[in-house]
């Protein structure tokens, strides 16, 4: 079974299954306001990886990526470009999946939205108001973390810690510095719904908590995202479930920041890199590639020069799949171990490309002597892991029909003219009827997924 490191123990550990077969996952998925940036992709990719290797090894995964369709900074960009903040968000959900798509992440089991669970997020804060667990203030509804014995479990701090360190804010209505908000009363031009406590909307901390457990049930496995939101966001929602009396996630696993010389790339430092730029600079399947070359819960830096040397790599790769296309052969058994293996070690993407770089010059190496059935099951084999880390290689003899050729034709001239929307309409086109689309700097290829 896989070991992952812990957020909450602090520590590698197996992941303990709840059903025996099954794997339920909760990754927090955007807050649809802007576009995805090289961080977002990350993530996203850590998660598909791992997802698509617990499916490779035989699990049954149901995974779970919310929306964040109301929230602060949708609003404020509502009223930035002046337009209804479900405008927004429905304009930068499309982009997102645009996004993935472009970056071959697979579609969640589900996608919950957070405006389809108001009503539930206000039945848990009626809840924790009944127990004791949340007060009304002035301006709305707060948690009280002092109800939660082990609050700050995921900071790895103990309550007292994070009180002292708090920002305290002037004209405050909380009680203590930590206490978040789970219900923002109504002001003047912002969309509200109705509760027992005025008009107004849910807080951020509140809406991962229903949808997890309304979906996955109690005590799901795994829940994760990147590493700034293990404290508070995730804290939080953990708070809130334990207040209630319910076992929340089993395995808490976050990774890594992508790194801006030595800084967090995000949207508040306005240092970040859209992710579709990327795509349309550059082969998509290179930054999957630098994601699997580092360790998930390392930091990456992602630079001109980074991308180019993955790209390199790729391009040995898919001559290695293109060499290779015609051999058929079981795959090598043992270096299938070596792949299980790694990964079964919380997740070593950098340790199975070693192993598949090392198998691709073995196999070279082999066919340079006509010893086809040494480079056969090895070839087998690189081709096995890759496709199980969603890393697709060329190599296929499809042809391309004359219709999808003119697609790919107008999707250049798109690019040419600098009409990205035009562009990225023709690849999720592209990508619907089956293709994989690579769209280089020299032109567009696509080939059969």
């Amino acid at each position: 079974m896989i070991r992952l490191f812990d957020t909450a123990t602090g520590a590698v550990r197996p992941l303990e299954l709840r059903e025996p077969g099954k794997v339920s996952m909760y990754v927090c998925g955007p807050t649809v306001y802007g576009p995805a940036h090289l961080g977002h992709g990350r993530f996203s990719l850590v998660f598909d990886i791992l997802r698509r290797y617990l499916g490779w090894t035989g699990l049954d995964v149901t995974y779970v990526s919310n929306v964040t369709d109301i929230d602060d900074k949708i609003i404020a960009r509502g009223l930035a470009d002046g337009i209804a903040p479900a405008q927004v968000a429905k304009t930068w959900e499309k982009k997102w999946k645009q996004a993935m798509r472009a970056i071959n992440v697979s579609p969640p089991t589900h996608d919950p939205h957070a405006t389809d669970y108001v009503e539930q997020m206000v039945a848990l804060i009626t809840d924790l108001i009944e127990n004791d667990a949340a007060y009304v203030a002035a301006d709305g509804v707060y948690f009280s973390p002092s109800v939660v014995d082990d609050y700050g479990l995921l900071a790895r701090q103990s309550l007292d810690s994070l009180q002292a360190g708090a920002r305290v804010e002037v004209d405050d209505t909380k009680r203590t510095p930590v206490d978040f908000a789970l219900w923002k009363l109504v002001k003047p031009g912002e969309p509200s719904w109705p509760s027992p406590w005025g008009d107004g909307r849910p807080g951020w901390h509140t809406e991962c908590v229903v949808m997890a457990l309304d979906l996955l049930g109690e005590g799901f496995d795994i829940h994760g995202g990147g590493q700034d939101l293990a404290f508070p966001h995730h804290e939080n929602e953990r708070a809130q479930a334990v207040a209630d009396g319910k076992r929340f996630a089993g395995h808490w696993v976050h990774n890594g920041f992508v790194e801006v010389g030595g800084e967090k790339m995000s949207k508040s430092l306005n240092n970040f890199t859209d992710l579709l730029d990327l795509t349309r600079k550059h082969d998509a399947r290179a930054y999957r590639l630098l994601v699997l070359r580092a360790h998930y819960r390392s930091p990456v830096e992602v630079t001109e020069t980074s991308v180019a040397d993955a790209s390199k790599a790729l391009e040995r790769l898919d001559t290695f799949a293109r060499r290779t296309v015609d051999l058929d052969a079981t795959p090598d058994a043992d270096l299938l171990q070596q792949f299980r293996t790694a990964m079964d070690n919380d997740l070593d993407t950098p340790r199975v490309m070693d192993a598949v770089f090392t198998a691709v010059r073995r196999a070279n190496q082999a066919l340079d002597m006509d010893d086809v059935d040494t480079a056969g099951p090895l070839a087998a084999a690189v081709r096995e892991m890759c496709g199980a880390a969603g890393l697709v290689l060329a190599g296929g003899r499809a042809a391309v029909p004359d219709d999808v050729r003119a697609i790919v034709a107008e999707m250049d001239a798109a690019r040419a003219a600098k009409d990205f929307a035009r562009s990225d309409e023709l690849r999720s086109d592209l990508t619907a009827k089956g293709w994989i689309v690579e769209a280089m700097a020299a032109g567009t290829t696509v080939r059969r997924a």
